[in-house]
C-alpha cells in the first residue's frame, strides 16, 4: 500500500513558459504539475505538489532554489525545488501573464492584468504573511505582457498590450516617478529586455519585439538636465499633441520613434540617483533603428534575449525560429522546427542551449546551435494513451494512444528513446514478449504488428483476411503464438510468431472481445467480452472453448492471477468477479460501484452520487504476489483492494486538476446559465487565441462561418493498469499521461518480528561486539531500511556463506529487496554478487517451493543485475575501443 507518486510520462509540454536553471535543469509545466529534466544526467522527474488547474506561467529564483508556478486561477505555489514540496500559496486577484525574479533574488515582479506588482520574496522562515506587496505600478492601459529586470534590480521593462513599453524605477527614492514610455510599435509587445555593455557592464540598450516582428534598438546619452530644466540640445515642441514629443494627462514621458529630443518632466534631481545603471528613467533615450524579422504573414509568438551574448531568439506562428546577433541584426540561424506556432524559446545560462517548446504537439526540444545538435528532443502522446505494458525486467515501459504512435520509455530516466509510428489508426493494446526484446501492438487498422527493440524496426505484420479492427491482445508464455480478439467480427484470431501465418480463428462471441490473456502455468486463453461472458479456449488442441463463465452484465475485462489459480473480471454492473478457472466455480465478488463513484461532469443533470454512468471498472491488474488488486475506470479514482479480504485497501485519486472535466463532486450553480455551463459558452472573444490572431488559423474547419468551437474539458478517466513484474511500481494511462507511482520503503515503519529488546542500539551493539548474524536478523526483525543494509556490508565476505545459510526463510523476501537496492547504490558489487550466490545455495529448493511470494523481489534482483551488466558492458566496449585508440597512436608516434 505503500505506493507514493514517482513521475508523469506521456507529456512532457503543454503550454506555458519553461525555464532553464542553473544552465542545465530544465523545468517546464506538464499539467498542473512540474517536470525537471537535468540535460546532463538525461532524466526527468515531476514533483509531487499539484496545482488546482493548468500551471501558464512559471520563474525560477537566480540560484535555483525556489520555483513560482501560478496556474489558470491565479493561484500560486512557492515551491522549494531541491525538497520538492510547496512552502506558501496565494491567489491574484488578476490575471497573471508574466512573473520574474529579480537577479538579486529578494524581489518578484508580476504582471497581474494591467499591474505591475512587485512583491518582496519569502524564504524558509515560518511566516503567517510570507508575500509582502513591496510596489504596485498601475500605469498601463492594458494588460502586461512581458516583464524584464536591470542588472542591478533597480530597474523593470513592462511590455504591455497597448503596444508601449515602460520604464519603471524601483528605488526608494523615485516613488512619485512616473515611468518612461518607448513609443512606434504597431502591435503588442511580445518581448522588452535590457542589454549591456560588456566592459562597463552598465544598462546601456534597450530591445522591444511586437507580435508583428518588429525589434525596435533603443540606447541612451547621459545628460545633466536637472528637474525642470531646459538643456541646449532641447528644442520646445510646436505644441503639446506634436507626435515628436508630448506629455499624458498622468504625467507620463513619451518618446516616439521619430524623435530625437525630449523633456524632462519627470520633478526628480537625477543627481541623486547616479550610479550603476541608475537615473534610466530619466536619461535621454533615442531609437537607433528599427529592424524586421520578414516572417509575415506569421507572428511572433515567444522571443528571448541573452545579455552576455547579445543574442535575440524568436519563435514564429508557423513554426519557425530564428537566431540574431545583436546590435547588428545579423541572422545566425532560421530553422523551421514544425507547421505548428512555438509557445516558448529561452536561452540556458552559458547561451549555447536554446529551448522550443511547442503546445499543440507536446513538443519540447533543446539545441545546441554551434554544433547545431538536439540536446533534448521530447515529444508526448497527441491524444490520450489508450495503453500500456511493462517490460519483463521493469526496465522499459510502452505506451500506445490514439495518435497512432508507439512509444517506449525508460522508467528510471523518464525519457522516451523511441516512437514507432507505422500504425495508421489508433493503438489498443501492447504486450512484451518474455525476451524483453519484442514489442506486440494491435490496432484499430487491423494489423498487428511485432517491433524489435534492438534494430528499431517493424520486423512482422499480422492481418486478417478481411479487414478487422483489433482491441485486444496476448501471447503465451513461449511467446510462438499470438492471439489478437476484435471490435467488429467478435472472433479471435491467432497467428504463429514464427512464420506469421494464420493459424485458427476462434469463433463463439457475441460481441466485441475487449480482453484477452494467457494463463501463466498453461496454454488456455481466456477472453472476455460484451456478450456477459468469460470463455477458456485451449488454443493448441481445439477451436471449440473449453469452458464458459456467464455473467449478468457485459464483460470488460479480464485477467489472470501470475499463478493462474485464479481469474478476475469486470462487469458493466461496477463488480469484480474471481473465478477458480481449474474448478470452474465462481469465489467471490467485489462490489466496487460506491468506491469508483465520484465527480461529475458538467453537463450532468443528476448529482455525482445519483448519476450511474462511469460506475464500474475497464481495467484491472493483479500485483505481483497476487495479493491485491488494482481497478479503475471512467473515475478520478484508481481502487486497491485485498483480494483475500475483498476489503478497500486504499483509493488512489489522479489529480486535482480542476481544468479536467469529472474532478469536482459539487458543481457550482453559478456557472450554469440558461443556455448550458459557463465554460462551455464562447464568449466571443475570439480575435485573439493565445496571442495569436485567428487568420493565421482560417484554414481550420471550425474557423468557418456559424461554426463553433469545441470549448468541451477533457474527461478525467484511467483506460489501462499494469503494475511492473518486481511489483515496486505500478502506472495507470490516464488523461492526465502515464502516472508512475512507486514504492518506498524508507519512510514506513512496519516490524516483522518486534518486542522489547528489538531496537537500533541493541543492533548497532551487536554490530560493534563483531556479531554481525545477530544483528542482521536483529535488524530483518526490526524491519529498518538503513539498519538492514549497515548489517550487511558489515558481514566479511569469509562470513558471508555462514551468515546466508543462518538467515531464516520468512526474512528472505526483505534480504533480496535489500539486495537489488544496494546493487543500485552501493559500489561493492562483488560482494554483494556473493551474498546473493549464497542465498540462493542456501535456500534454493525453498525458494522454488514458494516462488510466488518470492517472485516481485527476484524480478526486482534480477532488474539491478541487468542494469548493472548493461553497464559494465558499455563500459568495456568504450575501454577497448580507446584502447585500440591509444595503441594506434602510440604505434603512429614511433
Amino acid at each position: 500500500m505503500n505506493y507514493r507518486f514517482q513521475n508523469l510520462l506521456g507529456a512532457p509540454y503543454r503550454g506555458g513558459n519553461v525555464v532553464v536553471s542553473n544552465n542545465t535543469l530544465l523545468i517546464s509545466p506538464v499539467g498542473n504539475r512540474v517536470s525537471v529534466t537535468d540535460l546532463v544526467k538525461s532524466e526527468t522527474v515531476t514533483l509531487p505538489c499539484q496545482s488546482s488547474s493548468n500551471l501558464r506561467r512559471i520563474s525560477a529564483s537566480p540560484d535555483g532554489v525556489f520555483l513560482l508556478a501560478i496556474d489558470e486561477k491565479n493561484r500560486c505555489l512557492f515551491i522549494n525545488l531541491r525538497r520538492r514540496t510547496v512552502l506558501h500559496r496565494i491567489t491574484f486577484k488578476h490575471p497573471v501573464s508574466a512573473a520574474k525574479f529579480s537577479p538579486d533574488g529578494h524581489f518578484i515582479a508580476v504582471a497581474a492584468g494591467k499591474l505591475l506588482q512587485i512583491w518582496r520574496s519569502p524564504g524558509f522562515r515560518k511566516e503567517f504573511f510570507p508575500f509582502e506587496l513591496t510596489r504596485t505600478f498601475a500605469d498601463c492601459n492594458d494588460g502586461v505582457t512581458s516583464l524584464d529586470w536591470s542588472p542591478d534590480s533597480n530597474y523593470i521593462l513592462a511590455g504591455s498590450k497597448d503596444m508601449t513599453v515602460r520604464l519603471f524605477c524601483f528605488s526608494k527614492l523615485s516613488k512619485s516617478s512616473k515611468p518612461f514610455l518607448f513609443l512606434g510599435h504597431r502591435d503588442v509587445i511580445v518581448g522588452a529586455f535590457f542589454g549591456v555593455d560588456n566592459t562597463t557592464k552598465k544598462v546601456s540598450k534597450i530591445y522591444t519585439l511586437s507580435r508583428d516582428g518588429a525589434l525596435l534598438s533603443w540606447c541612451y546619452t547621459e545628460t545633466d538636465v536637472k528637474s525642470g530644466e531646459l538643456g541646449s540640445d532641447f528644442s520646445e515642441p510646436d505644441s503639446p499633441g506634436t507626435p515628436e514629443q508630448r506629455q499624458a494627462p498622468n504625467g507620463e514621458v513619451h518618446c516616439d520613434v521619430n524623435s530625437k529630443k525630449r523633456k524632462n518632466f519627470d520633478g526628480e534631481d537625477k543627481d541623486s540617483s547616479k550610479g550603476n545603471g541608475s537615473g534610466l528613467h530619466t536619461e535621454k533615450w533615442e531609437l537607433l533603428k528599427k529592424d524586421y524579422f520578414m516572417q509575415a504573414p506569421a507572428k511572433v509568438t515567444a522571443c528571448d534575449y541573452h545579455r552576455g551574448l547579445d543574442m535575440v531568439v524568436v519563435g514564429f506562428s508557423n513554426g519557425v525560429f530564428g537566431l540574431y546577433q545583436m546590435p547588428d541584426f545579423v541572422c545566425i540561424h532560421r530553422l523551421s522546427i514544425s507547421r505548428e506556432k512555438i509557445t516558448t524559446s529561452v536561452f540556458n545560462d552559458l547561451g549555447n542551449w536554446l529551448t522550443f517548446g511547442c503546445a499543440k504537439l507536446g513538443q519540447l526540444l533543446v539545441w545546441e546551435w554551434k554544433s547545431e545538435s538536439y540536446i533534448l528532443k521530447q515529444q508526448g502522446h497527441y491524444f490520450d494513451v489508450n495503453c500500456l505494458a511493462y517490460s519483463p525486467d521493469s526496465q522499459l515501459l510502452a505506451t500506445g494512444a490514439d495518435d497512432n504512435k508507439i512509444k517506449v520509455w525508460t522508467v528510471s530516466s523518464g525519457f522516451c528513446f523511441v516512437t514507432f509510428s507505422e500504425h495508421t489508426n489508433a493503438v489498443t493494446a501492447l504486450h512484451f514478449m518474455p525476451n524483453n526484446h519484442c514489442l506486440l501492438s494491435a490496432s484499430l487498422d487491423g494489423t498487428v504488428r511485432a517491433w524489435n527493440l534492438f534494430r528499431y524496426r517493424n520486423f512482422r505484420t499480422f492481418t486478417a483476411p478481411t479487414s478487422k479492427q483489433f482491441v485486444s491482445l496476448a501471447s503465451d508464455q513461449s511467446g510462438e503464438v499470438i492471439c489478437a480478439g476484435t471490435l467488429d467480427s467478435f472472433e479471435i484470431y491467432v497467428w504463429s510468431m514464427k512464420t506469421g501465418r494464420l493459424l485458427e480463428v476462434l469463433s463463439g462471441h457475441e460481441g466485441p472481445v475487449h480482453g484477452l490473456i494467457f494463463s501463466p502455468i498453461n496454454g488456455v486463453l481466456a477472453s472476455s467480452s460484451w456478450d456477459k461472458t468469460v470463455r477458456l479456449w485451449d488454443v493448441f488442441k481445439g477451436k471449440e472453448a473449453v469452458e464458459t463463465f456467464p455473467h449478468t452484465h457485459d464483460v470488460l475485462t479480464v485477467v489472470y492471477r501470475p499463478d493462474g489459480k485464479q481469474l478476475a473480471c469486470s462487469t458493466l454492473d461496477g463488480q469484480i468477479c474471481f473465478w477458480d478457472p481449474i474448478e470452474g466455480v465462481l469465489i467471490y465478488t467485489i462490489e466496487g460501484r460506491r468506491d469508483i463513484a465520484g465527480g461529475r461532469l458538467m453537463t450532468d443533470r443528476r448529482s455525482a452520487a445519483n448519476s450511474t454512468s462511469g460506475k464500474f471498472f475497464t481495467t484491472l491488474c493483479y500485483s505481483a504476489d497476487g495479493s491485491y488488486i488494482l481497478a479503475g475506470g471512467n473515475s478520478k479514482y484508481i481502487c486497491m483492494y485485498d483480494v483475500a479480504d475483498q476489503v478497500l485497501l486504499r483509493r488512489f485519486q489522479i489529480t486535482l486538476n480542476l481544468s479536467l472535466d469529472g474532478v469536482l463532486d459539487f458543481l457550482n450553480s453559478k456557472n450554469m446559465t440558461e443556455a448550458g455551463p459557463l465554460d462551455l459558452i464562447d464568449d466571443g472573444d475570439s480575435d485573439i487565441e493565445e496571442g495569436i490572431d485567428r487568420q493565421s488559423r482560417n484554414n481550420l474547419a471550425y474557423d468557418l462561418p456559424g461554426s463553433i468551437p469545441n470549448k468541451a474539458r477533457p474527461i478525467i478517466r484511467t483506460k489501462c493498469l499494469r503494475i511492473a513484474p518486481t511489483g515496486r511500481s505500478w502506472a495507470a494511462a490516464t488523461t492526465e499521461g502515464v502516472l508512475v507511482y512507486s514504492m518506498d520503503d524508507s519512510f514506513i515503519f512496519d516490524p516483522t518480528d518486534l518486542d522489547i529488546d528489538v531496537t537500533p542500539d541493541v543492533v548497532n551493539a551487536a554490530l560493534c561486539e563483531g556479531q554481525t548474524l545477530r544483528a542482521l536478523i536483529l535488524s530483518l526483525r526490526l524491519n529498518e531500511d538503513a539498519l538492514i543494509k549497515k548489517c550487511i556490508i558489515a558481514v566479511s565476505p569469509e562470513d558471508i556463506p555462514a551468515t546466508a545459510s543462518s538467515v531464516p526463510f520468512k526474512y528472505l523476501q526483505r534480504l533480496v529487496l535489500a539486495f537489488s537496492d544496494l546493487l543500485e547504490n552501493c559500489p561493492h558489487l562483488e560482494f554483494i554478487l556473493i551474498w546473493c550466490q549464497e542465498i540462493c545455495k542456501a535456500h534454493g529448493q525453498s525458494i522454488q517451493q514458494n516462488s510466488r511470494n518470492l517472485l516481485p523481489a527476484l524480478k526486482s534482483l534480477q532488474k539491478a543485475i541487468t542494469r548493472l551488466h548493461q553497464d559494465l558492458a558499455d563500459t568495456c566496449s568504450s575501454n577497448e575501443y580507446m584502447l585500440r585508440y591509444l595503441c594506434s597512436t602510440s604505434s603512429s608516434n614511433r
